[in-house]
């Protein structure tokens, strides 16, 4: 473990560095802005098509004036082998040059390099042309005469655009992770912590736009540091919100269908409640501007998850009203514990109809759980069907599916290599699939929708060893059992099970949840292990990304 001990100690010195910097930075950051300085940018190559050049020459030297390397032509056929021949990074085309005119030295720009933005300059306002030149692609259209500024303010717009929203970004980012370093310093509670969360997932978004790589890595230090506390914080106060003895207990999987979901049952029509196994809080928000087209946010909440964060755990408690041992008790044929053989969620419906029950709601009501594609699709094709029903439950496996087959497929590995791959294809899935066209029919039946999940995930980095005999189970962020060894600063330990509403296997049954991003590995084939699962997207233990959640209720537009 020393190698690993030595990693740390880089980590923690590279991110005091990046905060010493982050300080200092805003004070360059303004000189650099003063002087106009950018020793790092490489000039941009502005290609200008007009056959009255000569005429534009104090144009162009205000261009090379502000930083811009302008090549000049007078005709489309030298502009496309300029194109060919050189690095053009944008286009000044005149529309109406002999020889080739505009329109088709543009299409023929276009063939070689789909992707160069192409600025189109006219004295015409006919209506045609300036079709024939949008359905080409243009990126900006002016009507001379052009004026040194209109020029400038359409490259800017065109070209720098990324960089100057990619350095507004950056700053902001900036001051905000001052303030956040501050919080993270006092004594938080749970809607605090929320907040700093919500902070940190807005800027992982924000950022993953800029591609700037280094504040990218500044951001992922400090979400680390974040979930350290986090830790501490849910080992300090887990057990008092799970006992009721916390006043200031958040809402919990237990909790939420008395104190979240049932106050939204009152509507006169049918309401809609879809979990999505796995579904972090980033990924709802790149799920958020498809789902906006057709419904309005309600209400935007985070709960918790309670322990460990597995579907066998936090779901059934969910559906059940009841943490986990009391189920055990309630239902002893239905509750599996991990080292029996048998389905650990085939009986969320059966908890659903108890809950409902206890709940003094006799309506009618749909529980369908989706796993494979075909299924989803002949639900999407029966949506009428559930019209009749007050309330419909429909559980979304994909996301969950996801993440394992990213673990076990080398393939999926790649497509979701870091978290903004993982987001891209969770976002790609949506948008192909029956669960999104099952949205837009119950938004035009004026139907409300809850949406949430049962846990989070996270993407695990570093090993803690763990060592237990044949009976422990197989997840790598907690293990029950009994004898079990373990690195006691890597874990949130639960020594009596009863404590946290778990069941007791054994008597001498333990718990241990990985906090922040570690797994557990054994030391037998340690090396092997290591490389196999770093790197995946795990659930079970404690960290903000499982823990705290989304629970969403949208209104039809």
């Amino acid at each position: 473990m020393g190698s690993l001990n030595i990693f740390n100690l880089l980590g923690v010195l590279f991110f005091k560095t990046a905060c010493f910097l982050l300080y200092l930075f805003p004070v360059v950051f303004e000189y650099q802005k003063e002087s106009k300085l950018s020793f790092f940018m490489e000039k941009i190559n502005v290609l200008w098509a007009d056959d009255e050049i000569d005429l534009l020459k104090p144009h162009v030297l205000f261009l090379k004036e502000k930083g811009y390397n302008v090549i000049t032509v007078n005709n489309g056929n030298d502009a496309i082998d300029e194109v060919e021949k050189n690095h053009i990074d944008i286009v000044l085309l005149d529309e109406n040059m002999p020889g080739i005119s505009g329109v088709e030295t543009l299409t023929k720009i276009k063939s070689i390099r789909s992707d160069i933005p192409v600025v189109m300059i006219t004295k015409s306002e006919e209506e045609s042309i300036m079709e024939d030149a949008i359905g080409s692609k243009i990126s900006d259209y002016l009507i001379k005469p052009v004026n040194p500024n209109q020029i400038l303010l359409s490259l800017k717009k065109n070209l720098d655009t990324k960089r100057l929203v990619s350095e507004k970004t950056n700053s902001a980012y900036q001051q905000d992770f001052r303030n956040i370093g501050m919080q993270l310093s006092d004594h938080l509670d749970y809607q605090e912590w929320i907040e700093i969360y919500k902070k940190l997932v807005f800027w992982e978004l924000e950022l993953e736009k800029s591609n700037d790589q280094g504040m990218q890595e500044i951001l992922k230090m400090q979400k680390k540091e974040a979930n350290m506390l986090f830790s501490k914080f849910v080992e300090k106060n887990y057990l008092g919100w799970i006992s009721g003895k916390n006043d200031n207990a958040p809402i919990m999987s237990h909790t939420l269908f008395k104190n979240s979901i049932l106050p939204e049952l009152k509507s006169e029509n049918p309401v809609f409640f879809i979990l999505i196994d796995n579904l972090r809080y980033d990924q709802w928000k790149v799920l958020q501007p498809i789902i906006n087209e057709y419904f309005r946010i309600d209400k935007e909440e985070l709960y918790c998850s309670i322990l460990p964060t597995a579907t066998q755990y936090a779901r059934n408690a969910l559906f059940a009203g009841l943490l986990p041992s009391e189920i055990e008790k309630k239902f002893p044929k239905l509750w599996f514990n991990d080292e029996e053989e048998g389905g650990k969620n085939l009986h969320e419906a059966e908890f659903l109809e108890e809950l409902l029950k206890r709940s003094g709601k006799n309506f009618k009501y749909s529980y369908n759980k989706v796993t494979n594609y075909s299924f989803g699709k002949k639900l999407s094709e029966n949506v009428s069907n559930l019209m009749t029903n007050q309330f419909n439950v429909i559980v979304y496996n994909f996301v969950d599916m996801l993440s394992h087959a990213r673990t076990e497929m080398e393939m999926i590995r790649e497509l979701a290599d870091d978290e903004a791959a993982y987001r891209s294809l969770t976002l790609s899935w949506f948008e192909h699939s029956p669960l999104l066209d099952i949205l837009k029919q119950v938004s035009d039946k004026k139907c409300k929708i809850i949406i949430t999940t049962d846990h989070g995930t996270i993407k695990v980095n570093e090993p803690s060893k763990v060592i237990g005999d044949k009976n422990v189970n197989t997840n790598l962020r907690y293990k029950q059992g009994k004898s079990l060894d373990y690195i006691k600063k890597d874990v949130f330990e639960i020594k009596n099970p009863a404590d946290a509403y778990l069941p007791k296997q054994h008597v001498s049954s333990v718990f241990v949840f990985a906090k922040e991003d570690l797994f557990f590995a054994y030391p037998n084939n340690f090396n092997h292990y290591v490389n196999y699962y770093r790197n995946t997207f795990q659930h079970g233990g404690v960290s903000l990304e499982e823990m705290i959640i989304p629970f969403i209720v949208l209104s039809p537009k």
